[in-house]
């Protein structure tokens, strides 16, 4: 394809590259977006025929995004968050907000970056309440049992709509103090500390499974959270996300960041529960406010 300069991409091309960039699938897209397979396909081949270069490279699997494609994601994005953000202050009135919104996480997610964001929510709206659940299923979402979740995730379901938050990046930690290298402890001189059978996928299980096959676990536990505490403790090292794990003291890192284990935050919500004035409101306030370092 030979560029051409002169085609000027829309906001409505951004949003429908993102569609296609997050579920990888025209039909899937097309339900994001309220308009049929062929609409998404007519309408790509139009804006890389307009930029005069491929966008997503075609398989079996479906559409996987190029380099350009990713970085144009990324402006939709922002796109996407402004619109949220004018549609929540559009449907403000003089009055408080009230009623309760339902929350799906991790405790390790609520504890580390959800709470401080709903404490100050609820300074400006009072009258909210909110129905808290954690777990490491999206089930309570998908049965519409709750409003709104925050996940970490590298892929979300399609039937879902939000907005990526950022990467959660991760290491290995020990207590402060100890005198032990990385080497050494995927050599198993201390305990490790694992997530295992409540997370077999996990990234860092994944990781850990992968590199240092023989290594067992001393301790598994049901959550990260939990992993954090025990290493607090004293009781063996474990991988965490350095959002929760850097400011406590009482841990070391004992590696770099792990890049095989990283993943994404998600902020998601359906597309049929975000106009409702409360969850709209939240799902803005949390889009602005739960940042990752």
């Amino acid at each position: 394809m030979h560029a051409k300069t002169q085609y000027k991409l829309s906001a409505d091309d951004l949003i429908l590259l993102l569609a296609l960039v997050r579920t990888g699938k025209l039909a899937q897209a097309g339900e994001r977006l309220g308009v049929d397979a062929s609409t998404v396909f007519r309408s790509i081949q139009r804006i890389e025929r307009g930029l005069g270069c491929n966008l997503f490279v075609r398989s079996r699997q479906g559409y996987a995004a190029t380099e350009l494609a990713l970085q144009l994601a990324e402006q939709a994005e922002q796109i996407e968050m402004a619109i949220e953000t004018a549609r929540s202050s559009a449907q403000q009135a003089p009055e408080q907000l009230n009623g309760s919104v339902r929350l799906t996480t991790t405790d390790t997610l609520l504890h580390g970056l959800v709470a401080p964001a709903l404490l100050s929510l609820r300074q400006q709206h009072p009258l909210l309440a909110f129905e808290l659940h954690t777990g490491n299923e999206l089930a309570s979402l998908t049965r519409r049992d709750a409003d709104l979740a925050v996940r970490a995730t590298r892929q979300p379901p399609s039937h879902l709509v939000g907005r990526r938050l950022g990467p959660i990046r991760v290491a290995l930690y020990a207590p402060a103090g100890t005198r032990i290298s990385m080497a050494e402890a995927c050599q198993g001189q201390l305990p490790w500390i694992t997530p295992d059978d409540a997370l077999p996928e996990h990234p860092s299980v994944r990781w850990r499974r992968k590199h240092y096959p023989r290594l067992q676990p001393t301790y598994r536990v049901n959550s990260i959270q939990s992993v954090q505490e025990l290493v607090l403790r004293g009781l063996g090292v474990g991988i965490l996300p350095c959002f929760l794990a850097d400011p406590q003291p009482g841990l070391q890192r004992l590696s770099d960041e792990l890049p095989e284990c990283q993943t994404d935050l998600w902020l998601l919500t359906h597309a049929e529960s975000r106009h409702q004035r409360r969850v709209a409101v939240c799902y803005a306030w949390l889009a602005e406010q739960v940042k990752l370092p």
